[in-house]
């Protein structure tokens, strides 16, 4: 790990010099690529630069111990090597955690849909608590929500809603929370007061760049109508809903605001362009780790990634088997528990793979 290291640490340097270099200053283009590999590499020297000045103290430290003869001295130095100790384990630890691959997608805006499950309208109202708790946990962290496409059930909550989340890392911590969610409450409708199980699917999407994904004009199909609102009343006379049919996949995407036909097809594109990168990523997940790919699933009731039981205040998150029992808080956003350990646990479990990229 240390010649690794090391050898990061050169290439800094050397990126260092690079940028300084009179003869790459007039080329913005590979100035700008210096800067961005520089700045990614930054975290890991710094800390690895720490690790090397702590690690030459507690030698140091462990010198003086060996020679000195002073009871004050020696109890002083036994408790800097202490503190040392601790501190280049942790920063060890740190450089480890640093040195597993990114996901490239970690800093991109998230696209995010939530899908009514098994249970009626339950299931809907539910799907509408879980936007409120993402939208809460988007503005803890200074994050924009924006809404694509909603289907409301009648009653209060979603068929389906589509939403786009902006922020830095919104990508990193969100991607955790694809998979079926399980409610089990006291519907309001239910007079004998029996405890009501459903579920909402979350599916979290990567916002990706046209590079990212080939996506040539002869491969879409596009449909322009007028965007209809509640009660099938028109909100404009212009066509300016807009439907993008993938020909190759059959993969079906339609948007309506109301906005202009070009916010429409631009949003339009924007989700068709993640939902295929999506499918390319886990068409690889299958063929190269099929054990470990996270699946949304069919939203059965047997299914679930967390449960939020109503009548026991517990939110319970069956990957990690973490609880929590304060329920109302994490319905307003209060997330970081759960998402703090799958985090944690999934660079553990890729440091223990050995993952490579």
């Amino acid at each position: 790990m240390l010649d690794k290291l090391a050898g990061i640490e050169a290439r800094y340097d050397e990126l260092e010099r690079l940028m300084s270099d009179p003869a790459a200053v007039g080329d913005y283009t590979k100035v700008a690529e210096y800067s961005k590999e520089r700045a990614g590499l930054e975290e890991l020297v710094e800390t690895f630069r720490e690790y090397k000045r702590q690690t030459q103290e507690l030698e140091s430290a462990r010198e003086l111990l060996a020679d000195e003869t002073d009871a004050d001295m020696l109890a002083l130095a036994q408790e800097e090597i202490t503190e040392l100790e601790a501190s280049t384990a942790e920063l060890e630890e740190k450089l480890k955690r640093l040195l597993v691959p990114k996901d490239p997608r970690d800093d991109k805006n998230v696209i995010m849909e939530i899908r009514a499950g098994a249970g009626g309208d339950e299931a809907g109202l539910f799907a509408a608590d879980l936007f409120r708790m993402y939208s809460y946990y988007a503005a803890k962290r200074g994050w924009k929500i924006d809404v694509i496409e909603q289907s409301d059930t009648g009653v209060g909550g979603f068929k389906q809603i589509v939403f786009e989340v902006k922020g830095k890392g919104a990508y990193s911590r969100l991607k955790y929370e694809s998979g079926v969610h399980r409610v089990q409450r006291v519907p309001e409708t239910e007079a004998q007061g029996r405890i009501h199980t459903s579920t909402v699917t979350v599916a979290v999407l990567a916002e990706m760049d046209e590079v990212d994904v080939q996506l040539r004009p002869e491969d879409i199909h596009e449909e322009f109508t007028r965007s209809a609102g509640a009660g099938g009343q028109h909100v404009q006379k212009n066509s300016t809903a807009v439907r993008l049919v993938h020909i190759p996949t059959g993969m079906v995407v339609e948007v309506q605001d109301e906005r202009s036909q070009l916010q429409n097809r631009m949003r339009a594109r924007q989700i068709l362009l993640a939902r295929l990168y999506e499918q390319e990523m886990e068409k690889q997940r299958s063929e190269q780790e099929n054990e470990r790919r996270s699946q949304v699933g069919t939203g059965e009731r047997s299914e679930k990634i967390r449960t939020y039981n109503y009548p026991q205040n517990r939110v319970t998150d069956h990957r990690i088997n973490v609880s929590s029992y304060n329920l109302p808080a994490v319905m307003e956003g209060e997330l970081d528990e759960f998402i703090d350990e799958l985090i944690t646990r999934d660079q553990a479990d890729r440091l223990a793979a050995g993952v490579e990229g």
